[in-house]
């Protein structure tokens, strides 16, 4: 089974300009998603999907061997466009075969790593359909805006080290068949199954407070710490 890394990165960033080829700690913030995918064995390409010639370049002094650059079209690469815009922009002008896998790995989030995007390979080819999505284990009490508590009972208020917690998107990847993107629009199908996360991976860079916080836990949990 073919699995596809497809990596979509834009030049024209508004909160943090290019912040796809800012340095995050010694390399590109791309450069940790084509790293997790570079070194995930399941993982036989890596589509970085750019319309930026700077990115483009960036990517391609990396110098991994499964990396190759999709130009995407400026249609699909406006604040506006989703996601899923040019990931079928990408199957229709490459045709991969219905049955191949698509990892798509969002680089703003860079606390993926090879173990993490293996680990959401397996969960797939272990289901006949559907896809998977990382999330990251949420230990946090919620509440709605009636003063309603959504996930405990705050009667009985567990310990948090007893709280089992919930799933929450994290951002990280998403992995289906391109059979199925291309059937429902949609980068997941069900059923989905869940590659959990730990805790702090919930931090996505969207803002310039966001960067700074992902960078410090990025070189606690990333850099200082042995990766499996």
């Amino acid at each position: 089974m073919k699995t596809i890394a497809f990596i979509p990165v834009r030049g024209d960033s508004k909160s943090i300009p290019k912040k796809n080829i800012l340095d995050f700690n010694g390399h590109a913030l791309v450069y940790w998603a084509c790293l997790a995918a570079q070194n995930c064995r399941s993982v036989d390409a890596i589509i970085v999907a750019t319309e930026s010639a700077e990115i483009a370049s960036t990517v391609d002094a990396f110098g991994f061997n499964k990396v190759r650059i999709y130009h995407r079209s400026t249609e699909s690469a406006q604040d506006t466009s989703p996601t899923e815009s040019v990931l079928l922009e990408y199957i229709e002008a490459e045709k991969p075969s219905p049955e191949t896998h698509i990892a798509l790995i969002q680089a703003t989030n860079p606390f993926i790593t090879a173990h993490e995007l293996q680990k959401g390979c397996d969960l797939l080819l272990k289901q006949a359909e559907g896809s998977v999505i990382s999330c990251a284990i949420f230990k946090r009490f919620l509440w709605d805006e009636n003063g309603k508590s959504i996930n405990y009972d705050f009667m009985k208020r567990p310990r948090r080290q007893d709280f089992s917690g919930i799933f929450l998107e994290n951002g990280s990847f998403y992995i289906n068949s391109v059979k199925n993107i291309v059937a429902t629009g949609n980068r997941l199908t069900e059923p989905i199954a869940i590659a959990a996360m730990a805790e702090y991976s919930a931090t996505e860079i969207d803002e310039f407070e966001d960067w700074l916080i992902a960078e410090k836990i990025h070189k606690k949990y990333i850099l200082d710490t042995k990766q499996p």
